[in-house]
């Protein structure tokens, strides 16, 4: 069906996206071993971009009435079966990934709103969460200055090819989560698989690349006074979120983190219960275990890597759990 011949209806129903997989030089084979992507022999896959509407990076929805459509041109047709009476965005604002880093990625930053209107003008800023899904011993993050660094600090560090000194570094575990606002140094270690919630922007100023080589033999490019512009040296360490926890029955909700950019709740449960709708989209990203959403008379399958996009318009959705099951609901703010 084109885009011409679709009228604006009052419902819409739960979506699902083709995954965008991206081979990368730190990647691996767990989105295909765990999180049951249909990646390739070479062993190599670091990114699976589940959800996205970024114009050099779109993932389709994979069937029923809009197959093969874009999110933009959905919202384009019907933004209010999308987005309920809440704020309206041309591009969908938020980007849902997994990502298997077997090596340390780059030393980098993310220019906040206000930044970005100075690089790109047609691109938001990018703010993003890590919830980690598996870590082997010894994985850590590095996320945010140790306290009281200055640029005048990290300069000199950088130069002498010792920034590592400067830097926040923690151990991480599965089921840790971290927040990474726009304007925060960060790294992801080598050894860890996760689910990341991000702002729509594909933005990175690298500072540091651990002295790495390309396979020509040469630094790959960096960022450096892009980056500077961008860190924000008044923050200081980031450290790991600290869920709030309530429960109903064996039900069991952790507000994650509630931002100015988007909502993360993290649900638990061994029994069926209804999903609340919020008119307001809700992005359902499943950690682990299975089950079924049933709304308007359709049944949705869950598994384990399966994200799933509920329009505001959606109503009387319930989880179906098959044994244990654990998800993320990101809700756009």
């Amino acid at each position: 069906m084109s885009l011409q011949e679709v009228q604006s209806t009052a419902t819409l129903l739960p979506l699902e996206f083709t995954p965008l997989l991206k081979r990368t030089r730190w990647g691996g084979e767990r989105l295909g071993t765990q999180l049951h992507k249909l990646i390739g022999v070479e062993g190599d896959y670091g990114e699976s971009w589940e959800l996205s509407d970024h114009p050099q990076a779109l993932t389709p929805i994979a069937g029923g009435e809009y197959a093969g459509w874009t999110l933009s041109q959905l919202i384009q047709k019907n933004p209010d079966a999308l987005y309920g009476t809440g704020k309206y965005f041309s591009t969908f604002p938020l980007l849902i990934k997994f990502i298997d880093a077997t090596d340390r990625l780059s030393l980098q930053v993310h220019p906040g709103d206000s930044e970005q209107l100075n690089f790109d003008a047609a691109r938001s800023g990018k703010s993003e969460a890590w919830v980690i899904l598996d870590a082997v011993e010894g994985s850590c993050i590095y996320a945010g200055l140790k306290p009281g660094i200055t640029e005048t600090e990290l300069r000199q560090h950088l130069e002498q090819g010792i920034v590592e000194t400067c830097l926040h570094r923690y151990s991480v575990k599965k089921g840790d989560c971290v927040y990474i606002p726009a304007g925060t140094l960060h790294a992801i270690g080598e050894g860890v698989l996760l689910a990341e919630v991000q702002q729509t922007s594909d933005v990175t100023y690298r500072l540091f690349d651990w002295h790495r080589l390309d396979q020509s033999g040469n630094p790959r490019p960096l960022h450096i006074e892009n980056a500077f512009d961008c860190i924000d040296f008044e923050r200081g360490p980031v450290d790991l979120l600290q869920p709030q926890k309530r429960s109903v029955g064996t039900h069991q909700i952790e507000d994650l983190l509630e931002s100015e950019h988007f909502t993360i709740r993290r649900h638990h449960s061994a029994s069926s219960f209804p999903l609340k709708s919020l008119n307001q989209p809700q992005i359902l990203v499943v950690l682990e275990g299975a089950g079924q959403l049933d709304c308007s008379a359709e049944t949705y399958e869950l598994f384990q890597g399966k994200t799933l996009l509920i329009p505001a318009s959606a109503s009387d959705c319930q989880i179906h759990v098959d044994g244990e099951m654990t998800f993320l609901e990101v809700v756009p703010t």
